[in-house]
């Protein structure tokens, strides 16, 4: 408890005191997390609705391989990444491990299934409803898609805050990939492993309530924007 205690006045501390070295990590993390997510939101949503709206052979195969991506251990997924862009990898050339990088390609890899599955099951259960509506009024197909990604808008939200959930509190695909090198791959959950490893169990819990904060801010903003689309 005193540990716990402490960490809680660290972590005050430090961001009242302004400490250099916390608020790079943060903004880092942040950095790597939001863009990996944009990616894979830009990638997934479509790739999802298409999966849902669309039928063709082997679709059975494709949607287990999404679930199972879906659940994907980040270590098999930066151990894939490293492989690839090592010296002697396929992608080699373009000396990417080690680099913010290459831990934003193995978040994209974690991330981008988790959008696409979240997707495809809301499209399974809406798009039914809203062609039969759509069809009724007349609508043209694009009219009707329209009208499907509207009534998902909650759900694609979830999705979306799912997925930054996820890439936000990964730490071994990104460690792999990323070394969790002092000024430039260090994230905060790379750093937390590191601070637990050296003892620093103060600052470690630190970091940890910052990363807390930050989760906990993003689902509020999340439940806000679905109270006020529920009413």
């Amino acid at each position: 408890m005193d540990a716990i205690g402490h960490g809680i006045i660290e972590a005050f501390k430090l961001i009242f005191a302004g400490d250099g070295e916390i608020f790079e990590i943060v903004g880092l993390s942040l950095y790597v997390s939001c863009f990996s997510v944009v990616f894979s939101t830009c990638a997934g949503i479509p790739l999802g609705i298409l999966l849902g709206t669309h039928q063709f052979r082997g679709k059975g195969v494709v949607v287990r391989l999404i679930y199972t991506f879906m659940s994907l251990p980040p270590v098999i997924a930066g151990l894939t990444v490293f492989l690839i862009l090592m010296r002697r990898g396929p992608l080699g050339s373009l000396q990417l491990n080690y680099t913010v990088t290459a831990m934003i390609i193995a978040q994209i890899c974690l991330v981008t299934p988790i959008i696409i599955g979240l997707t495809y099951n809301l499209v399974k259960e809406k798009a039914p409803v809203v062609n039969r509506l759509g069809m009724t009024l007349g609508a043209e197909r694009l009219d009707r898609m329209k009208l499907l990604i509207y009534e998902m808008r909650v759900g694609i939200t979830t999705a979306v805050v799912t997925g930054f959930g996820r890439a936000i509190s990964e730490v071994g695909a990104v460690m792999i990939v990323g070394g969790n090198i002092k000024g430039q791959t260090r994230v905060m959950t790379t750093y937390i492993s590191e601070l637990k490893g050296m003892g620093y169990y103060d600052r470690a819990i630190a970091v940890g309530i910052i990363l807390l904060t930050l989760s906990f801010l993003v689902n509020a903003v999340l439940y806000n924007f679905q109270e006020r689309e529920s009413r």
